[in-house]
């Protein structure tokens, strides 16, 4: 698992790179935030791209580092304000963030995630301990972030097929979708 993160690494840096940006990647400001959230005692799962990382066997980049955790308030806004990270907004049910090095960092606190949070299992990444939501956990919220019409089209798009991914790579998921789920999946499979 901690193998298919490396590969998203390499493709922060070559995508960097190709932008004629100095060498970069999300893997310091990953380790910081799990240290400081692991040191903190703050429930989390980290969801998203890079969940989608850890749990598809194709290689998938992400501009961001996406988590849930299970309330706002146990942020450890001043472990990350002295680890160098700033506050950039505050939303319904997120709080935005920037690492040090410029990574957007999102924390969500939707509470459709609080047992996901809960079910969330670790990986070692270079010795840190790092909470990561499971796959079926991650099926369910790429699907309901995908039927979400207020998102943008691609990113609804990107979800769904980040999902069909994860149905490919974990064929035993398939059994777990829910009639909406399925009939979602349907409008967009040829």
């Amino acid at each position: 698992m901690a193998a298919n993160l490396e590969i998203g690494f390499a493709l922060d840096r070559r995508w960097h790179l190709l932008r004629g940006e100095m060498e970069s990647t999300k893997k310091p400001v990953l380790l910081a935030l799990a240290r400081i959230l692991d040191e903190a005692g703050t429930p989390y799962a980290v969801i998203g791209g890079i969940a989608v990382q850890v749990h598809r066997r194709e290689p998938r980049t992400t501009l961001d580092i996406d988590l849930a955790v299970l309330d706002r308030a146990a942020i450890p806004g001043a472990c990350l304000i002295t680890a160098g990270f700033r506050e950039t907004g505050t939303f319904a049910h997120s709080v935005n963030w920037m690492g040090p090095d410029g990574t957007p960092v999102q924390f969500t606190d939707d509470p459709v995630l609080g047992a996901a949070v809960a079910r969330a299992a670790s990986i070692d990444l270079d010795g840190v301990p790092l909470r990561v939501i499971g796959p079926n956990d991650l099926l369910h919220e790429k699907l309901r972030a995908g039927a979400d019409p207020a998102r943008r089209r691609s990113k609804r798009l990107q979800d769904l097929a980040d999902a069909e991914g994860l149905l490919e790579d974990h064929p035993a998921l398939e059994a777990e979708l829910r009639d909406e789920e399925r009939e979602l999946l349907e409008k967009y499979r040829p």
